[in-house]
């Protein structure tokens, strides 16, 4: 059944007649899909199309299940590759909005990762009260929604969903279409090896680098960097990445780790000057999850010795943003950490705010949505521009965790350790088959894990160079101005660099004998606006367009005409390797809506205003012709 959270918004937000219409049925599974083109109706939803996407967005649940099991899908754009990846989200308040803002984030972090992937997400709407048993049903219909779309989405954790998650969505789908999967399965393990919190580690310790170049702006002047082992931090969200950030901090460089000052988590935070002890804290993490009340009962609040003295604990979590450290890890699932004012509920506001060098930023904090976008700006005028307070954008630090993942596909699974297309869906079947190919997926994931780790070390290093870099080039820019432009400029390198071949659908063809109503039934059976007529050894000869058909009904030609009383000769075409610019302008010039594609005389595909609508970052692309 839908969710009632999710049936009551797509009521509020969606006309009868649109659901109506748009609904696709598979069995027991729903779909209501909208794509670029349906700018009214997305913005229904809260989605502003823009000229990076979104290129899908899925409502979906199954009517039939027993449970509730339903969300949403956003494929927000495939310029830097097909497919989409993104995780999973799972929480009682996801709407379509929502799950754009973490899709952008991801369109925006994969290309900062410079990684072959869309940007994505996916999220389900928790119901109320839910058993582990409910929550296992949940888990497995989702992923059977999913598999509709895993030619262009692949799903990883996500806040509300884990690794033991995705294994269940590999039962369902296969290897091929999860990540971050346990090391049975060949999986790089985000969770358990803190694959998030390494890329905040390795910028923090790059922006250490190259901090100094940023003395010849005015803010920044005064500024002092600690020396070796001195830098204290705060870590805001002791949780899934904030205590990975602290453990690798540690295991990173053991000689010259920083001090962790304060931590917290939605029990209140901790803090003290001289370090906290991170590794009993992180162990007590791997089996509480929540650790700072309870370590302050169980190890301070009772005791007399004077390290016990300097360990302070307050309930109010967000009080941590108060205190002063080098140092600020946002690593909360909290998109507004920080604001001017109180009206947008921040975490704190930039008045009472610590006084810090640097804010590494391990949440998920940007969004495509103009409002926010401009809070956004009017928070960094103040902390960057006016405190001197350098922020590293959330997509170009927090990657480490998509790099790992990406890995599981970039190493490719071999054949022989693919699951047997028989047993899916067998949890049974396939627990006794991971089994037997225990060793060979243990060896696979630690060459994944090693080819991760090199990347995400080269390419994290990378953006914070540039984003320095960027900055002192242009003093009136802000961070997250110069964040955008770094992934904005990689996605638009790699969509001029695609063809014709890449983007191109199916184009149907008829014989130069056929009638005039033969190309009429084939062009609304096709669902196309151009058919292509060939000779009897397949050569194209002239197109048919529902023009042509449109300008012979009006001249009252009989249907049984034969085509070359209505075909075009003249055929403008194109060929599979021409760039998507170049098409652009070639309709542009000939003033048509569509044109085959060409190669060794055949016709092997078709390009139209629409599929370049549908299919890249038109908008985009158009600024650059």
């Amino acid at each position: 059944m839908i969710p009632s959270r999710m049936n009551q918004f797509l009521n509020d937000t969606l006309p009868e007649h649109v659901r109506k219409n748009r609904l696709i049925k598979d069995g027991p599974l729903r779909f209501i899909e909208f794509g670029p083109l349906d700018i009214d109706r997305l913005q229904r939803l809260g989605i502003k199309v823009d000229r990076l996407g979104p290129r899908l967005v899925s409502c979906m649940w199954n009517e039939e299940s027993p449970v509730e099991i339903g969300g949403y899908l956003v494929v927000d754009n495939l310029a830097m590759g097909q497919p989409s990846m993104g995780g999973t989200r799972m929480l009682p308040d996801i709407t379509p909005d929502i799950i754009h803002n973490l899709a952008r984030g991801m369109t925006l972090k994969n290309a900062a990762a410079d990684l072959p992937f869309g940007g994505g997400k996916s999220g389900i709407v928790k119901p109320e009260n839910l058993s582990e048993n409910d929550r296992h049903a949940i888990i497995k219909g989702f992923g059977q929604l999913l598999k509709r779309y895993k030619d262009i989405y692949i799903p990883g954790p996500d806040v509300g969903t884990n690794d033991a998650d995705m294994k269940t969505f590999a039962v369902e789908n296969g290897l091929n279409n999860v990540v971050s999967k346990p090391a049975d399965m060949g999986g790089n393990r985000i969770d358990e090896l803190g694959g998030a919190a390494n890329g905040i580690v390795v910028a923090t310790k790059a922006l250490l680098e190259h901090l100094p170049k940023l003395r010849q702006l005015p803010q920044f002047k005064n500024m002092t960097l600690p020396k070796p082992g001195k830098m204290d931090v705060l870590i805001q969200g002791f949780g899934a990445v904030g205590a990975h950030v602290a453990r690798i901090f540690h295991e990173y460089d053991p000689d010259n780790a920083p001090i962790i000052k304060g931590i917290s988590d939605e029990t209140g935070y901790l803090l003290n000057s001289d370090g906290l002890p991170w590794k009993e804290l992180f162990d007590m993490w791997k089996q509480f999850r929540a650790v700072t009340r309870k370590y302050f009962h169980d190890q301070v609040m009772d005791k007399d010795g004077p390290e016990s003295k300097k360990i302070i604990f307050s309930n109010a979590a967000d009080n941590l943003l108060t205190e002063s450290a080098f140092c600020l890890v946002p690593a909360s699932p909290v998109f507004n950490y920080l604001d001017v004012d109180e009206s947008t509920n921040p975490s704190m506001t930039t008045s009472r705010m610590g006084t810090w060098q640097i804010i590494v930023e391990g949440a998920n904090t940007y969004s495509p949505n103009p409002q926010r976008k401009s809070e956004r700006r009017r928070m960094e005028r103040h902390v960057y521009r006016d405190k001197g307070v350098l922020i590293a954008t959330d997509y170009l630090v927090n990657s480490g965790g998509v790099i790992y993942a990406a890995h599981e596909r970039i190493v490719p699974t071999p054949d022989h350790l693919l699951i047997p297309k028989d047993i899916f869906g067998n949890s049974a079947a396939i627990e006794g088959w991971l089994e037997k190919n225990r060793d060979d997926f243990s060896s696979l994931a630690e060459i994944r894990r090693k080819a991760a780790v090199l990347k995400l070390e080269t390419v994290i290093r990378r953006n914070m160079e540039e984003l320095i870099d960027g900055l002192c080039k242009d003093a009136d820019s802000l961070p997250c101005e110069i964040a955008e432009k770094i992934s904005v400029r990689r996605i638009a390198s790699m969509e001029k660099s695609r063809t014709a071949r890449d983007i191109m659908e199916d184009a149907p063809t008829i014989s130069v004998d056929k009638s005039v109503t033969d190309a009429a039934k084939l062009l609304v059976e096709a669902h196309v606006s151009i058919v292509n007529v060939v000779s009897e050894k397949g050569k194209l000869i002239g197109i048919v367009t529902n023009w042509d058909i449109t300008k012979a009904m009006a001249s009252k030609l009989p249907m049984d005409a034969p085509l070359t009383k209505v075909m075009t000769t003249d055929v403008i075409t194109t060929t599979p390797d021409a760039g998507i610019i170049d098409c652009i302008r070639k309709l542009e010039n000939y003033d048509i809506s569509a044109m085959p594609i060409v190669e060794d005389d055949k016709v092997i595909g078709v390009i139209s205003g629409d599929i370049l609508a549908g299919r890249t970052l038109y908008r985009l692309l158009q600024t650059m012709t």
